[in-house]
């Protein structure tokens, strides 16, 4: 422990089997705040969610309100949330609400939002990036299933990088679209029409999947 404090960042090598990477990362937390960047086998099932969501503090209360629900219950549930890392908005009250119910929060952040200073306290392993395609990428191989929470451009874009590449057969995972309020109704119609003028060479829907309620999203992740 007493070593732990003095290194700048740990490296956990979490490939072996068996090992509980939440376990070992919170135990790391009892004596040392550095930086922990964590290496994971592929298909090693971590229990890991990608939370994409907006970094606007100036939304509705209900998106907040559910933002926080999952973020408890993530906790709770013994998940990762792996997510941009920002502290404004969606982001940080998902983060702020699943690292006090227990949660270790991984975070994947671009240079840009370092150099102004918008990076959240409450990351527990980073991972740095020098653009939102790298961003992309890892979240996309750290995840096992991706959550989108209301947001804007920047959702978009994430969500639109996990279906494309599922499309073309880089990956099997999955978007759920957390439909609070029916914030999705307009682009699961928009995906629908697409399919209906024949832009889609097979059913969008085997990319993602919908939870209109916060039972339905839960049973989903479980």
């Amino acid at each position: 422990k007493a070593k732990a404090q003095e290194f700048d960042i740990i490296l956990l090598d979490i490939m072996l089997p068996k090992l509980d990477g939440l376990q070992v990362c919170q135990q790391i937390r009892e004596f040392s705040n550095v930086p922990i960047i964590m290496l994971t086998a592929k298909g090693e099932d971590m229990d890991k969610i990608a939370v994409f969501c907006s970094a606007s503090d100036h939304i509705a209360p209900v998106y907040v309100e559910k933002a926080r629900e999952l973020g408890a219950w993530m906790g709770q549930n013994r998940k990762w949330l792996v997510y941009g890392g920002s502290d404004t908005g969606l982001m940080e009250e998902v983060a702020r609400a699943a690292k006090e119910h227990g949660a270790m929060i991984m975070g994947v952040v671009p240079d840009k939002l370092e150099e102004r200073g918008r990076v959240s306290n409450l990351l527990d392993v980073t991972f740095h990036t020098v653009n939102l395609s790298d961003r992309k990428d890892i979240m996309l191989q750290e995840a096992d299933v991706m959550v989108a929470l209301p947001g804007g451009v920047g959702t978009l874009d994430e969500v639109f990088h996990v279906m494309a590449g599922a499309t073309i057969g880089y990956h099997s995972k999955q978007v759920i679209f957390y439909n609070v309020e029916g914030f999705w109704n307009g682009l699961l119609d928009f995906l629908s029409g697409l399919e209906a003028a024949n832009f889609a060479h097979r059913p969008l829907n085997n990319f993602y999947q919908v939870a209109n309620t916060f039972e339905e999203l839960t049973a989903l992740l479980k």
